[in-house]
C-alpha cells in the first residue's frame, strides 16, 4: 500500500493541519497499531512495545512528512486527548479514539514531526483531568520540564563488527571487567557526544571490558542517581537525544567497550504527570498499598500480576537491547522484588496464595525477563543485584531458577571491607571474612562489586576505610585490588575508586581529577590498567570464574601472617598464583608451596615503585620440588608489605 497516496486522498492539503482521525469504520494506513499488536499487548506478550504505543512519526514512501501517530493505554479513562506545544496544549483540540474494548486510545495527527513537545491529558472516571507523560516516550524535555517529545531516530550504527562478535560472547569463561560510572559527576558539562570521545578514550588507557552506567532513563530528580525513573523507554535528556546516547555507544563497541545500564523494574516514583495512578486508577501499580508502595524509598511497585504491565517492563529491557545495542542490564534492587515482606513489619504485607514470603508474580516477571533477553539478543549479560542468599539466581529457568548470568557478590564485598578496616595486628582475629567467601564461590555465577553505594551515604571512600597512614591506605588499596582481580568473579569499580578519590561520591560535584597529578594517586590508577591488562591476557584469571576446578588454596590459614596464597587455573591447566600480605611487614624467605618446580616469576607486584610501592620483590622464583601442603613443588620468597604478587611458571 502506498501510505502517502492513501493519506493525500483521505486528507486534502487544505484539512491537514487539523486532522484528528480517519472517517468510522476505515483501516487507517498510517496506525501503528495492527490486530496482531491488540492481541499481544492484551496476552502481554508483545516484546517490542514501543514500536506499537506512544508517539511515531509516519513518512510517504519517498520521505515526505505525513504526521504522527500516537498511541497510549488507558483503559479505565473517560476520555483522553492529545495536547502539544502544536495544539498550545489545548485537550479540546485533539480527542483520542478508543480502539474496541482494549483501552488503547489513538490518534494521528497530520504535519506533526520530530521534536514536538506533547502528553496525555487523561479525564478520569470521577471527571478530573490530569497531563501525564506518555508512558512509552522515547525522548523527554529536559528535567525538571516533563512532556514527551516525538523522537525519530537518524543514526546509523558503526558497530557490526562488535555486535556479530557479540552473538558468540559467553560472558562466564571471558574477562568482564567494568567500569561504573554516574554520567553526571564524572567529568559534570559532558554531552553524550563528549564523552564518547573523553570517556572512551579513558576506558581505553584503564583497560576495563566495559562500562557501567547508573541509570540513563529519565528520572526528574538528579539526587536519585536514576534510580527513580519516571520514563523506561527514553535517555536522559539532561546529556543530549536519544541519537547522542547511540552515538555513545557506538563509540564504545567500535572502541572494543561493552555497554551495561543500570534497569530499574521494582519500582517507580508517585509524581502524578508520570505513571502514578495513570487513569484514574492503579494501572501500573497495586491498589493495595502493602502490596504497591515501596516503605523505603516513597515509590511504588508494579503490578506485576497484569499482563500489560508486565509486558511494559519486559519491553523496557528489551528496548535497550535491541534498539540501543546493550550489552547487560544489571536489575537494581531484586531483593526487594522478591520478597513481599520486603522492609515491611508483621501486618504490612501480604502473603501470597500459598501463604508464603515470596512474590511469585515479581519471580515470573524475572524469569521472564531473562529468558526473553537472552533469545532476543545472545552473548548479553543480565545481572542481578540480589543481597540475599535467594537460591538459583544465575540457575537456569528451565530449572526454576531467575534465569541471570550473574549476581552482585554482596556476601563478598561486605566481608571484605570489614577486613580491611581492622587494623592490621588485629586482622588475626578476623581472617575468616578474607577467605569465607570461596566457601560459596561457586554457589552462582559472581560479579564482585566495588560499587557507588560503598562510598557514599557517610560510608568514606574506599581508601579512607583503611587504617594507618597515607602509605599504608594506599598500599593497602592496590594489595586489595590486586586480591580482587585474581578472586574468582568478574570485576566491577565504581569511578573514582581506580585513582583512590579521597571524598565520598556526591552525584552533585565532579569527581577529584586533580588528585591524579600526585604520585601516589596515579600510582593506584597505573595498578588498575597494570591489573587490567594482565587479567585480560591471562585466561588462568575467568576462563573457569564459574566451577571450582578454576581454583586451589595454597596457604588459606596464614592468619598470624595476615597473608595468604591461591591458585588460578585455565581450561588448559595454566597455573597463576596470587599471594596477598595485608601485613605492613615484608615475609623474608616465605615458604609458598606450587604446582610444579622450576622457574617462576612475577607478572604483577603492588608494592612496585611505579605504583608508590617499597619495591620489595623477586626476580626469579626457583621452586624445588619437595611436597608441601599437598602440592608438588615449594619455593621460598619475599613478600612485600601490604601487596599482592601474581606469579606465573617462566
Amino acid at each position: 500500500m502506498d501510505i502517502g497516496a492513501s493519506f493525500r486522498k483521505l486528507f486534502p492539503k487544505s484539512v491537514r493541519s487539523n486532522v484528528q482521525y480517519p472517517p468510522a469504520g476505515y483501516l487507517n494506513p498510517l496506525s501503528t497499531l495492527g490486530e496482531m499488536d491488540l492481541y499481544l499487548i492484551g496476552e502481554g506478550r508483545h516484546e517490542q512495545l514501543w514500536k506499537a504505543l506512544g508517539a511515531h512519526v509516519r513518512r510517504s514512501e519517498n520521505g515526505e512528512l505525513l504526521g504522527t501517530a500516537f498511541s497510549v493505554w488507558a483503559p479505565n479513562a473517560r476520555s483522553v486527548s492529545l495536547i502539544s506545544d502544536h495544539n498550545f496544549w489545548d485537550k479540546a483540540s485533539h480527542p483520542m479514539i478508543p480502539l474496541g474494548g482494549n483501552g488503547i486510545w489513538e490518534i494521528f495527527i497530520a504535519d506533526l514531526g520530530p521534536g514536538v513537545k506533547y502528553k496525555f491529558a487523561i479525564q478520569q472516571q470521577d471527571g478530573r483531568w490530569v497531563d501525564h507523560a506518555d508512558p512509552l516516550a522515547r525522548q523527554t524535555e529536559i528535567p525538571p520540564l516533563t512532556a514527551s517529545v516525538v523522537e525519530e531516530s537518524q543514526h546509523s550504527w558503526s558497530d557490526a563488527e562488535w555486535m556479530k562478535a557479540r552473538e558468540d560472547f559467553q560472558p562466564w569463561r571471558a574477562p568482564v571487567s567494568v567500569y561504573e560510572v554516574h554520567l553526571g559527576s564524572w567529568r559534570p558539562g559532558l554531552s553524550y557526544q563528549q564523552l564518547a570521545t573523553e570517556l572512551t578514550a579513558y576506558i581505553l588507557q584503564a583497560g576495563f571490558t566495559h562500562v557501567e552506567f547508573l541509570p540513563v532513563m529519565e528520572h526528574p530528580f538528579g539526587g536519585s542517581w536514576g534510580y527513580q525513573v519516571t520514563s523506561f523507554f527514553a535517555p536522559t535528556s539532561r546529556f543530549g537525544s536519544p541519537d547522542d546516547f547511540k552515538f555513545l555507544v557506538d563509540a564504545l563497541h567500535v572502541a572494543g567497550i561493552g555497554v551495561i545500564l543500570d534497569w530499574v523494574p521494582a519500582h517507580f516514583p508517585k509524581d502524578e504527570w508520570a505513571l502514578a495512578r495513570f487513569d484514574g486508577t492503579a494501572l501500573y501499580e497495586h491498589e493495595d498499598p502493602r502490596l504497591g508502595e515501596h516503605p523505603d524509598w516513597g515509590t511504588l511497585i508494579f503490578n506485576y500480576g497484569r499482563n500489560e504491565v508486565r509486558n511494559f517492563v519486559v519491553a523496557s529491557a528489551l528496548y535497550w537491547l535491541l534498539e540501543f545495542h546493550i550489552d547487560g542490564i544489571r536489575v537494581d534492587a531484586v531483593a526487594s522484588m522478591l520478597y513481599l515482606d520486603y522492609s515491611r513489619k508483621e501486618g504490612q504485607w501480604l502473603p501470597n496464595k500459598n501463604g508464603g514470603r515470596e512474590n511469585l508474580e515479581a519471580v515470573a516477571l524475572l524469569q521472564e525477563v531473562t529468558a526473553t533477553a537472552y533469545r532476543q539478543a545472545p552473548g548479553i549479560m543480565m545481572i542481578a543485584e540480589e543481597s540475599t542468599a535467594w537460591g538459583g539466581v544465575t540457575k537456569p529457568t528451565s530449572e526454576n531458577g531467575l534465569g541471570f548470568g550473574f549476581k552482585w557478590n554482596m556476601g563478598w564485598m561486605h566481608d571484605t571491607l570489614e577486613y580491611i578496616k581492622h587494623e592490621p595486628i588485629h586482622r588475626i582475629y578476623h581472617h575468616g571474612e578474607i577467605t569465607f567467601s570461596i566457601l560459596y564461590a561457586w554457589s552462582e555465577n559472581f560479579l564482585l562489586p566495588f560499587s557507588h553505594d560503598e562510598v557514599v551515604h557517610g560510608k568514606g571512600s574506599l581508601v579512607n576505610k583503611i587504617p594507618g597512614d597515607r602509605w599504608q591506605k594506599l598500599a593497602t588499596l592496590r594489595a586489595l585490588y590486586g586480591f580482587m582481580w585474581a578472586h574468582p568473579g568478574k570485576k566491577l569499580l565504581f569511578m573514582g575508586c581506580e585513582f583512590a578519590q579521597n571524598d565520598e561520591w556526591s552525584e552533585s560535584k565532579s569527581l577529584d581529577w586533580h588528585l591524579t597529578e600526585y604520585g601516589e594517586h596515579h600510582g593506584v590508577q597505573k595498578t588498575i590498567q597494570a591489573l587490567n591488562s594482565q587479567y585480560k591476557n591471562t585466561p588462568a584469571l575467568w576462563q573457569q570464574d564459574v566451577t571450582p576446578a578454576g581454583f586451589s588454596w595454597l596457604i588459606g590459614d596464614d592468619a598470624a601472617s595476615n597473608t595468604l596464597a591461591f591458585v588460578r587455573w585455565d581450561e588448559a591447566g595454566n597455573p597463576l598464583v596470587c599471594v596477598t600480605n595485608f601485613s605492613p611487614v615484608p615475609h623474608e624467605n616465605y615458604l609458598l608451596p606450587l604446582p610444579h618446580a622450576g622457574q617462576w616469576h612475577e607478572i604483577l607486584n603492588t608494592d612496585l615503585p611505579e605504583f608508590g610501592g617499597s619495591g620489595v620483590s623477586n626476580q626469579i622464583i626457583n621452586a624445588v620440588e619437595e611436597e608441601t601442603r599437598g602440592f608438588a613443588a615449594r619455593a621460598e620468597i619475599r613478600v612485600p608489605p601490604l601487596a599482592t604478587l601474581w606469579i606465573t611458571p617462566a
